[in-house]
């Protein structure tokens, strides 16, 4: 399950989550081309179905999906560190969303023969409603990446 915050500014979202599998099967997960589109999205809501990476700080991502309603959407960013499998930091630039840059943040730390997942997405100054629409958006995204990586749960076969 996780867990999920606002910053009393509603600048960043914070959110945690414990995955029963090593620190380098969830960093796979989450920088893994081929994986990622497995598990990023939920039937009749939205989901990723093309991503690439350039996984090196500086090298750029990009993600590609589409809506319950068809309507297609990107997101992208640049790499600012990359350190498997504790640590990748990103910007992050949605095509549906007129936001200033902001940045994702991972920490992956060994625990309990699991990994805790920390997430922190920051930078939504001034734009409290992008933050919580965020907050809840990565609610989702930490539990499907949990039963992706833990029961191997995809957007097809997992239930909504």
């Amino acid at each position: 399950m996780a867990t999920v915050g606002l910053s009393p500014n509603q600048d960043t979202v914070t959110a945690e989550i414990r995955i029963a599998a090593p620190p380098e099967r969830v960093f796979a997960a989450i920088t893994d081309p081929q994986q990622v589109t497995k598990w990023w999205g939920q039937q009749n809501m939205y989901k990723i179905t093309h991503w690439q990476n350039d996984l090196r700080p500086g090298g750029k991502w990009r993600s590609e999906g589409s809506g319950a309603d068809g309507k297609v959407f990107h997101v992208e960013g640049e790499y600012v560190e990359v350190d498997p499998p504790r640590l990748l930091i990103h910007t992050w630039n949605p095509s549906y969303r007129d936001l200033p840059t902001t940045v994702v943040r991972w920490e992956l730390q060994e625990y309990k023969g699991g990994t805790l997942v920390k997430l922190t997405h920051s930078g939504f100054g001034g734009h409290a409603d992008a933050a919580k629409d965020h907050s809840q958006g990565w609610t989702r995204v930490l539990v499907w990446m949990e039963a992706f990586v833990e029961d191997g749960a995809t957007v097809e076969t997992r239930a909504a």
